[in-house]
């Protein structure tokens, strides 16, 4: 089956109308593209509610002021090396995983206007919050993937041939760079739960990163063993649980109109008259 890119599930999200009957028939369909519709959905419901940042006058002037003498002592060398480093590709999937959503909420809250007049407007660690709840929502929902896939791999252990999980260890060390970012934020932000799951989850990963790329059935085999034993799967799937559930808007309320407040007191008076 052939999945929706991401400008597809955007476009429906935003309503357009073009091939939106094809769309709507393949979500109907489709788990996988659903789920994707759905972390889309929970990302702008978190940048809905970000409130506009105001950077105040002159600055840029007081951003170049602030790193431009730091510029000249740096050696051609050394910012070469640095541009090198960060451009290693484990490192964009780490600071990718950051940098995009950050970025997107800075824009929504910048060019796409205020919070409704109905909900009070978010303070600055409520927007932490929300963001790193989309992100590491994300992460443990291509984490649960991989643990899924390599918990249910089923090896030839008969021919005894050498497994080869040299695939498996460059998504788990993908996935590491980014929950050891997660991990330390959800430190920060004081979410020990959070915090203590992904610690389970980092050392799982880091058990499947540095084994061999090719080990025999039985390696294999105690791997996934211990993989269920720690029962690090259920502990991801409860948390992504919470994420979504945290995710979404709390309901305001409902609130009696004004004007029906009015004319029942106007009543009362009348009848004590």
């Amino acid at each position: 089956m052939e999945h929706l890119m991401e400008e597809q599930l955007i476009a429906f999200h935003d309503g357009e109308r073009s091939d939106r009957e094809r769309v709507s028939a393949h979500l109907a369909s489709c788990a996988e593209c659903r789920a994707a519709l759905e972390k889309i959905e929970a990302v702008f419901a978190a940048m809905d509610s970000l409130p506009i940042p105001d950077p105040g006058e002159n600055y840029g002037q007081r951003v170049w002021a602030q790193i431009s003498s730091r510029l000249h002592e740096r050696q051609p060398s050394s910012w070469k090396s640095w541009w090198e480093s960060f451009f290693a590709p484990r490192r964009l999937v780490a600071v990718g995983a950051f940098a995009a959503i950050a970025v997107a909420a800075f824009l929504a809250g910048r060019f796409w206007g205020h919070p409704s007049s109905g909900q009070p407007p978010l303070d600055a660690a409520q927007v932490r919050e929300r963001i790193l709840v989309v992100a590491v929502g994300d992460h443990l929902s291509k984490s649960e993937m991989f643990l899924v896939e390599l918990s249910n791999a089923q090896p030839n252990s008969a021919s005894g041939k050498l497994v080869n999980i040299a695939a498996q260890q460059k998504r788990a060390g993908d996935l590491l760079d980014e929950n050891r970012l997660y991990r330390q934020t959800a430190l920060q932000e004081g979410d020990k739960v959070m915090a203590s799951t992904l610690d389970d989850l980092e050392r799982v990963l880091i058990d499947i990163a540095n084994s061999p790329q090719e080990v025999t059935p039985a390696r294999f085999d105690s791997m996934q063993k211990r993989l269920a034993s720690r029962g690090i799967l259920f502990k991801v799937r409860v948390i992504r649980q919470g994420l979504q559930d945290r995710s979404k808007p709390a309901k305001q309320p409902a609130q009696k109109p004004m004007q029906q407040n009015i004319s029942k007191g106007s009543s009362q008076e009348g009848h004590r008259a």
